[in-house]
């Protein structure tokens, strides 16, 4: 009896008991993608009548609070929206499920090029992209046309960058672009292309002090000439882009915000190849948008994974989402997903770099976010002359210090 008693409650939550089982779902996001997600809540589950979908979701910081809140109480949702992020830190905490035990379950076998491995933490795979996006180069032809500037181009040089910001600027009377050292994924590129990481596979800077300076230099030498936005201009139209706004002829960014810039720029805008490349590796990667996640906790292991491969290769869920989450993670939702027009465009950027584009990075260390924001903040004071290269040198390499350990 005690056998026959102790085999029933080892059936009890698992996915082969018999009966409907019931996922709770969260993630990020908006009113309007609470919408597309019931919606591709209800395919899941006209196909999958014995799994029941329970969703729920908040704004991102609101999402991030409450998960730090139910993960530490052993109350987490069985499968959750993850940022790449966060993604470390929550699997060095032990709070998610290595998917690699359910590849009977999981379909990854038409993950885009470049996403196979996105996910992954020290060989376990905690994580799978629900949408990507990579860095690219946004610009207005118009201006580089009136300034006898040629076109950006594959394997055009930092150097042909910082050239054709300056001509454009002392020929049009319009700012080249923005000053680039405001965010670290410009430092990362340029790093990746020389053949570095920003953050190691054990979670530390993938550069020195020198490096950091040199970076830093770059954009006082480009503020010196005037050949980008100043930094008082840039501050001042937040949480607005200088692109959207006509201020500058190009900027560094996430290629999908290109849609957002052509909606609000007057100007007829192009995506074209980032500087410092050669034609065999650009240093740009394939970067998860969103990613999905099971807790470690979760009593249906095999009704998650299930949820998630419908939600990543399905392709009507493609076509309900189109780019909500970045532009769809697998060959088929793509083909599904109806893109048009600017998102359209940004696809045909991707797929005409892939073969330049190299590995997704090591997700990023515990306090990788708050270093980001760091990163940004230093470079604004340096750009507003508040403090020097060498101690804005010196107040990154402390906070990171500290934030990730010396």
């Amino acid at each position: 009896m005690a056998l026959v008693l102790a085999a029933a409650l080892a059936g009890c939550g698992d996915d082969g008991a018999s009966g409907p089982v019931t996922l709770r779902y969260s993630w990020w996001g908006n009113a309007e993608r609470a919408e597309l997600m019931q919606k591709a809540i209800d395919l899941f589950q006209s196909k999958n009548p014995d799994i029941k979908v329970t969703p729920s979701f908040q704004e991102f910081e609101a999402y991030w609070q409450k998960m730090a809140t139910e993960t530490a109480g052993g109350n987490a949702p069985d499968v959750l929206q993850m940022d790449f992020a966060y993604l470390r830190e929550y699997a060095d905490r032990g709070a998610l499920y290595d998917l690699s035990e359910q590849e009977s379950n999981l379909e990854l076998g038409d993950l885009l090029e470049g996403l196979e491995g996105a996910g992954e933490v020290d060989g376990s795979r905690y994580g799978v992209p629900v949408g990507a996006n990579t860095w690219g180069y946004v610009y207005n032809p118009a201006l580089f046309a009136q300034a006898g500037v040629a076109a950006p181009r594959v394997g055009w040089s930092w150097d042909d960058y910082r050239a054709a910001l300056r001509q454009i600027t002392e020929r049009t009377g319009v700012h080249g672009g923005g000053n680039y050292i405001g965010s670290y994924y410009n430092l990362e590129l340029q790093l990746r292309q020389e053949g570095g990481l920003l953050y190691t596979e054990d979670g530390r800077l993938g550069f020195d002090r020198d490096r950091l300076a040199k970076f830093f230099q770059e954009g006082v030498d480009l503020a010196e000439a005037g050949s980008v936005l100043p930094v008082e201009k840039g501050v001042q139209i937040k949480p607005s882009f200088a692109l959207e706004l006509d201020l500058i002829a190009g900027d560094l960014g996430w290629d999908n915000f290109t849609a957002r810039y052509a909606a609000k720029a007057k100007a007829r805008l192009e995506l074209g190849p980032v500087p410092g490349g050669d034609e065999r590796a650009s240093g740009q990667y394939l970067k998860p948008a969103m990613m999905l996640s099971l807790s470690r906790r979760t009593e249906h292991p095999e009704a998650a994974a299930e949820l998630v491969s419908f939600m990543v290769n399905d392709p009507e869920v493609g076509k309900v989402f189109g780019a909500n989450r970045g532009l769809p993670p697998t060959n088929a939702q793509r083909a599904a997903a109806q893109l048009e027009g600017p998102l359209a465009a940004v696809a045909a950027y991707e797929d005409a770099e892939k073969a330049r584009f190299g590995p997704t990075p090591p997700a990023p260390p515990k306090g990788a976010g708050s270093l980001e924001q760091a990163f940004i903040r230093i470079a604004e004071e340096l750009l507003y002359e508040r403090i020097g290269v060498d101690e804005a040198v010196d107040q990154f390499f402390t906070e990171a210090d500290e934030t990730l350990g010396s």
